[in-house]
């Protein structure tokens, strides 16, 4: 059976939810210890915590992170799944503000900007799009609403942005819903298939 992008963006935001629920902690390099919760986490330990459950959500579906650009074999897509793999997808974390509540200037940048060192959603719409890949290609962001900062016009503007550079696919929406940590408590995913212009 194939797998369709609605059906990934679901079983991701339940993942999302179940492994947030195991209140993991993030420990930083230096040792200093998060408060529990998904949120705080690196985009690829989230990722990682997430596909870890995806295994009772989308049974007999391999899944598993960096898998190599065809075109570009040092540079690795974040998630693929499938085997043989069907689907490669990009993943992006949108966090407005970090495990203190404090606005994150770097957020915005990490979906909009359009410069490739930069390595945000907005490139990256663009590498899957000249990827080579011969499975279909996505991209997906997660992030957190705030009452003051709604992801909705950042999501806006990335997807205004993507769809001047790529074919951009119709947008699938997820609620994550309530988490465990108490800044990043209320999540959202979004997905797009990319295809070449």
């Amino acid at each position: 059976m194939t797998l369709t992008l609605q059906a990934i963006t679901d079983a991701v935001a339940i993942g999302f939810r179940t492994a947030d629920g195991r209140s993991p902690q993030h420990i930083s390099r230096t040792g200093r210890a998060y408060r529990p919760g998904i949120g705080p986490h690196s985009e690829n330990a989230a990722v990682a915590l997430v596909l870890a459950e995806l295994g009772d959500l989308l049974p007999a579906t391999a899944c598993g992170q960096f898998l190599p650009y065809p075109s570009a074999p040092r540079q690795k897509c974040d998630v693929w799944l499938g085997n043989p793999v069907e689907w490669a997808i990009e993943v992006k974390m949108a966090r407005f503000r970090g495990d203190n509540g404090k606005p994150d200037d770097t957020a915005v940048k990490d979906l909009l900007s359009p410069y490739a060192s930069d390595r945000s959603a907005l490139t990256d719409c663009e590498k899957l799009a000249n990827s080579g890949f011969r499975c279909q290609t996505a991209l997906l962001v997660y992030g957190f609403d705030y009452p003051d900062r709604s992801l909705d016009p950042a999501i806006d503007a990335l997807e205004l942005l993507a769809s001047a550079k790529v074919n951009l696919g119709p947008r699938i929406e997820a609620v994550i819903g309530e988490l465990v940590h108490p800044v990043h408590a209320d999540g959202r995913l979004f997905a797009w298939e990319i295809h070449p212009r």
